[in-house]
């Protein structure tokens, strides 16, 4: 089976196609997660894995080509998302899968709400990011937005299916250094904050996460998530 992953990140989708014995190509924008992207396959011995720099937008590659193409967390960042979908289903084959999964309201995005607290405990006077229009990460968060995309995209056969994320943190630390490395919005959210701030944020979010986890090595956090899936 040949899958491509689209705005893959390192990996987090493909790498597991990849153990599954698929034949994948993952395509970022940035050639820093194709780096990482490689590591990990590497690391792993996955020989049927490889990753290209290549904008999602508009994809180097021949029409009707993958009997999967999915996107985790990535096209649903594109500033034009119905092109983005639209070059998800010129490469697949006809009658093969196309797969987007996107979060869901931003009020069931747990990681976020966390993070918005923590800046409101060091900026009390912080209001959290704008919401209408809701920003990029949010285009698909309506399972119906993401019905009405896909039909316009010319699929056939479309589900879209609830599901929940789970991450886990031990320190405000490493939470911050994850959300801030994969999502646009906190990296927004503390672009006028001082070090000092940054650190105190993290401090915060270490009580937080120390709540959640009750005693437990790692705090727990859910994500509310759309899964799309139609057929060319």
């Amino acid at each position: 089976m040949n899958f491509l992953d689209v705005a893959s990140g390192s990996g987090a989708l493909s790498i597991p196609a990849a153990r599954m014995g698929a034949q994948v190509l993952a395509a970022d924008l940035s050639p820093k997660m194709i780096d990482l992207l490689h590591r990990g396959a590497r690391n792993e011995g996955l020989s049927n894995l490889e990753g290209r720099v290549m904008d999602g937008h508009n994809l180097e590659l021949e029409d009707d080509t993958f009997d999967i193409t999915g996107s985790q967390f990535g096209v649903m960042l594109f500033p034009d998302l119905p092109r983005g979908l639209a070059e998800m289903v010129r490469v697949t084959e006809p009658g093969g899968k196309v797969l987007l999964v996107s979060y869901g309201p931003p009020m069931n995005v747990e990681f976020l709400g966390f993070f918005i607290s923590a800046m409101q405990i060091v900026v009390p006077t912080f209001s959290g990011p704008p919401m209408d229009p809701p920003p990029l990460p949010f285009q698909a968060a309506d399972p119906h937005m993401l019905r009405r995309r896909m039909n316009e995209a010319e699929l056939k056969d479309i589900a879209i299916e609830p599901g929940v994320e789970r991450l886990t943190f031990r320190t405000g630390k490493e939470m911050w250094d994850w959300v801030t490395n994969s999502n646009p919005i906190p990296v927004q959210m503390i672009s006028n904050l001082t070090e000092e701030q940054k650190v105190d944020v993290q401090l915060a979010l270490d009580d937080m996460l120390r709540e959640r986890a009750s005693g437990k090595a790692v705090a727990v956090l859910e994500a509310e998530v759309n899964i799309g899936i139609g057929t060319k």
